[in-house]
């Protein structure tokens, strides 16, 4: 049942082990997407603050850089039984500050609880190897050696799961870290993290939250970039953001890792089970209300079962509850803010205009903006290119398989896809065809698992999550030692 708790609080931002107030005392408020109540009072940090998390990333890098994996372990595996036992209070929190529905808050939680507890384990992966020498007596390794602190720029879309995992690979790697979350989700996807890993107890400084209020975010950047301290950009987020802060970045040789959005295709076949088609692009398409970076956002249906999907699509997505996302029945809650929801309807508005044919949705009720199937969308029309963060989804009809190919390639995102088909050998002889970092076949774009090395390429980014992603957080040493004299040309 929805939560009828009315008190607003007052959150402080995290730095050294430390609940501190903005150096202005300057709060900003988050309002919950669904009912516009007020919900919180969140520190307005400044590049001061900024500055004071920084400093105890760097303070707290040396000895966090030599603690043992036994003890790293155990520090992650005491966070996740935090997050399990405060499962439903935080699931509550995503669903208050976010518009996340409950039932994905609450996975979210779990999703949390079992990636810490698979990160204890990489912690005593092997951390370089040994490498072959053509000098005789000689000893050759490669030895892998953290960076120093990281900056992690976290979103508001699955906020909770996403800022951890701006988080646990830096840190097992051996570095510390300063997040700053998203202005939209500054609890969910900062102070929760916080107090998690404050009450695990990780040393101090090694984790840090510097919490900022709409459009400050430039200054907060400023103090990442100008510190020498700071090795690492990390950002989840949109293309516009990573072009900028990867050219800045570039220019002061930091490094960047970035998980940026994905304009992802869902190919299907012709001989397909249609009704399982339906599900998975009912699922693909509008799970978190269209507002997370795998959500399928075209779909390209051979014309011999277009119309039998295209009405199968329309009737079933006519049948997803909208409304409170505190109430678990809900499937469709609001999108993040009144703004984000005007943006979708202008996109979907344009392409309208232009010729696109509406078959459901198209109109929201304050921030619920309902499900919404376009078809004969022009190709330069920007719904038709652009990632566009909500319930909207882009259905394309093709002749054969070569021409599904050729649609699915035809942005230069290229997050996740999926292919369904009858024939799952002939799906999978398609999938490295298509120009993704992640090919689904017979399951939706919407998949994740952490030890996978789940990433975009051309401009969704770059760099993986899993084990892989330690080495993005880190140097390889060569390391050469010879056991006796070595002669020399002179």
């Amino acid at each position: 049942m929805p939560s009828t708790q009315t008190e607003v609080k007052e959150y402080s931002y995290f730095a050294g082990n430390q609940w501190r107030k903005a150096e202005n005392n300057q709060l900003f408020e988050v309002h919950e997407p669904y009912s516009g109540k007020l919900y919180a009072r969140v520190a307005a940090g400044s590049r001061g603050d900024a500055k004071v998390a920084v400093d105890a990333a760097a303070s707290a890098y040396p000895a966090w850089s030599e603690t043992t994996p036994a003890e790293k372990a155990r520090l992650f595996l005491k966070a996740a039984d935090i997050v399990r036992r405060r499962r439903t209070e935080i699931a509550e929190v995503l669903a208050r500050e976010t518009g996340s529905t409950i039932s994905f808050a609450t996975f979210q939680q779990d999703l949390v609880a079992a990636t810490l507890q698979q990160v204890a384990g990489w912690v005593y992966l092997p951390k370089g190897e040994v490498l072959e020498t053509n000098v005789p007596g000689s000893h050759s390794i490669g030895v892998r050696r953290p960076l120093g602190v990281v900056a992690s720029c976290t979103p508001w879309n699955g906020a909770n799961v996403l800022s951890w995992r701006a988080v646990i690979s830096p840190v097992a790697a051996g570095n510390t870290v300063v997040v700053k979350p998203s202005e939209f989700a500054p609890i969910s996807a900062g102070v929760m993290l916080a107090e998690v890993a404050e009450e695990a107890g990780f040393p101090s400084g090694v984790i840090n939250v510097v919490t900022h209020a709409p459009g400050a975010a430039a200054a907060i950047a400023d103090e990442f970039f100008d510190r020498p301290e700071v090795r690492v950009i990390n950002l989840i987020g949109g293309v516009k953001t990573a072009r900028m802060l990867a050219e800045r970045a570039g220019k002061l040789l930091k490094r960047t890792v970035m998980e940026l959005g994905g304009f992802n295709p869902m190919i299907i076949l012709d001989d397909v089970d249609v009704d399982y088609a339906v599900r998975t692009a009912t699922f693909g398409s509008f799970f978190h209300q269209g507002q997370i970076c795998l959500n399928t956002r075209r779909i390209i249906v051979q014309r011999k079962i277009y119309d039998e999907f295209l009405a199968k699509f329309i009737a079933r997505t006519n049948t997803l509850p909208a409304g409170d996302p505190l109430d678990p029945k809900t499937i469709i809650g609001p999108i993040i803010s009144s703004n984000a929801a005007r943006l979708v309807d202008e996109r979907v508005g344009e392409a309208v205009s232009r010729g696109a044919k509406v078959h459901t949705g198209a109109r929201y009720d304050g921030q619920i903006y309902f499900p919404t199937i376009l078809t004969d969308v022009p190709l330069d029309a920007a719904i038709a290119n652009e990632e566009t963060f909500g319930p909207v989804v882009v259905v394309e009809v093709v002749d054969t398989p070569d021409e599904a190919i050729a649609a699915a390639n035809r942005t230069m995102y290229g997050l996740t896809s999926s292919i369904l088909a009858g024939d799952t050998y002939k799906a999978f002889e398609m999938a490295p065809k298509v120009l993704a970092g992640i090919v689904n076949v017979n399951s939706p774009t919407v998949n994740d698992e952490i030890h996978a090395p789940m990433g975009g390429v051309r401009d969704s980014g770059w760099g993986r999550t899993g084990p892989r992603s330690l080495e993005d957080f880190s140097d390889v040493i060569w390391i050469n030692s010879n056991s006796g004299q070595r002669q020399y040309p002179f």
